[in-house]
């Protein structure tokens, strides 16, 4: 995109406030995306803030050669990653429930509604293996091609394209079994 090239520019030359643009422009998204693989909303908070430190500690030198959404997707993708297996490591307490944080609904039906089905997509996301979860959301909730998600976790575009299916085929029967009891 046109105008992240440019906030790019801007930024390596030490404009700080494009810090602030970028981070209003992303965070929503960055946040909900580390949410879903983290399954803790103030845990991927943390993580976003981190990438946005590690951004910033880039200036002067970052070289944006495709999409910075995707860049900074796969970032928050791998830093989630690396909490996930920092908790396995010291066997943490179970992750908290995720938070409803697009609860800014008109009606108060509508937000029991909104709530109750991303209660449902979020147990049905916690039954998916970290991968697949990891590709599911990646390539529908950040844009990113099989390709780039092949790189980031250091697989074929095949393994990809199959954690993908798997997770699709997997979240379809959960779901449509909730559906019909």
């Amino acid at each position: 995109m046109l105008e992240d090239k440019i906030l790019v520019l801007r930024f390596n030359r030490g404009d700080r406030s494009v810090l602030h643009r970028l981070y209003d422009k992303y965070k929503d998204d960055l946040v909900t995306l580390a949410a879903a693989l983290l399954l803790d909303v103030s845990l991927a908070e943390d993580v976003v803030h981190d990438v946005f430190i590690a951004f910033l500690g880039s200036a002067g030198r970052f070289r944006l050669t495709g999409n910075l959404k995707g860049y900074l997707a796969t970032c928050v993708a791998n830093r989630a990653r690396n909490v996930n297996k920092a908790a396995r490591r010291h066997r943490c307490t179970a992750l908290d429930e995720v938070t409803d944080a697009a609860g800014k609904e008109s009606a108060p039906e509508q937000a029991a509604i909104f709530g109750e089905e991303l209660g449902r997509l979020t147990e049905a996301l916690r039954e998916l293996p970290y991968e697949q979860r990891e590709v599911l959301l990646l390539r529908s909730h950040s844009g990113m091609r099989f390709p780039a998600i092949a790189r980031t976790q250091g697989v074929s575009i095949n393994t990809v394209q199959g954690r993908y299916r798997y997770a699709v085929d997997k979240l379809r029967s959960v779901l449509d079994s909730e559906a019909n009891p």
